[in-house]
């Protein structure tokens, strides 16, 4: 006879109200996925709804899912691509896990649901595959060579030129070339190579993801007449960008997400102080005065 304290029985209400509402979640994605992937979310989903209703047997309550939940993953699914969404999850839930350890001798049935619990999540790694990670590497690219080029350009051109205006104007026609110079580079590369990738697709990705950056770190020199104050604004941007891309990396990559952001804020904030001097000294020896 298992002994149910209070604790006990507060700890699988938690684990039951999770199940019912991940329940919720895999199906509702599983209605957006066609193929392996939907009826892999579909499985999972069922045994979610299982595991619930075993925990239902200890807690003797009915759970409802919780909705803003199932909202905020299918909306962060549409968003966010349906991997992210599922990894953040998952991740979510391998706290929860950490908590099996202290029932498994009270409960039986939690050896075999934290054993399902860790198939779901190599299934999900083996099958679940969208288009915008497998040309991940060229919206990387993108964005990894607009933040440190075109936050290096910008500081330089603040200096430089002086005036918030000329700056935009400056940093969007720089970033408009740059932006169509590196999708061409990016076909010409894609093209020599042999892969299931596209060579258009990954030049598209690429463009998109370097103009996207171009016109969060732009955007202050448009607002701000004062282009130092604009300056402090794009690095923050910059910063935030490096912030959110790094994070997604490391949700969808189980990447590490301190070093790998440190790195790449060390680089683009060292071209921009470099970039800056530059445009100091430009300014100097040419006596340019805008």
């Amino acid at each position: 006879m298992i002994s149910m304290t209070e604790e006990l029985r507060s700890i699988l209400r938690a684990f039951q109200q999770t199940e019912i509402t991940e329940h919720a979640i895999y199906s509702a994605l599983a209605r957006r996925v066609k193929g392996p992937n939907g009826d892999l979310l579909r499985k999972i989903g069922e045994d979610e709804k299982r595991h619930a209703s075993i925990w239902e047997r200890y807690t003797g309550i009915s759970l409802e899912p919780e909705r803003w939940k199932v909202l905020f993953y299918v909306l962060l699914a549409a968003v966010m691509g349906i991997t992210f969404a599922i990894k953040l999850m998952e991740k979510g839930e391998e706290r929860a896990e950490k908590n099996y350890g202290a029932v498994e001798e009270a409960i039986p049935e939690a050896a075999v649901i934290l054993r399902e619990e860790t198939e779901h999540e190599a299934a999900l790694a083996a099958l679940i595959d969208e288009e915008r990670l497998q040309y991940m590497s060229s919206m990387i690219l993108g964005l990894n060579d607009a933040l440190v080029e075109l936050t290096g350009a910008l500081a330089g051109f603040t200096f430089a030129l002086g005036s918030g205006r000329v700056v935009a104007m400056a940093g969007t026609i720089t970033g408009i070339a740059a932006a169509l110079s590196m999708s061409a580079s990016e076909y010409l590369s894609q093209k020599s190579e042999e892969g299931d990738r596209k060579p258009l697709k990954a030049a598209l990705y690429t463009g998109i993801a370097y103009l996207g950056t171009v016109v969060v770190l732009v955007f202050p020199y448009m607002i701000f007449e004062s282009p130092f104050a604009a300056l402090v604004l794009t690095l923050l941007n910059g910063v935030g960008i490096i912030l959110f891309f790094t994070f997604f990396m490391s949700v969808v990559r189980d990447a590490p997400f301190r070093k790998n952001f440190l790195e790449m804020l060390s680089i683009s904030l060292g071209v921009a102080g470099i970039s800056f001097l530059i445009g100091y000294a430009a300014r100097l020896v040419l006596g340019v005065d805008l």
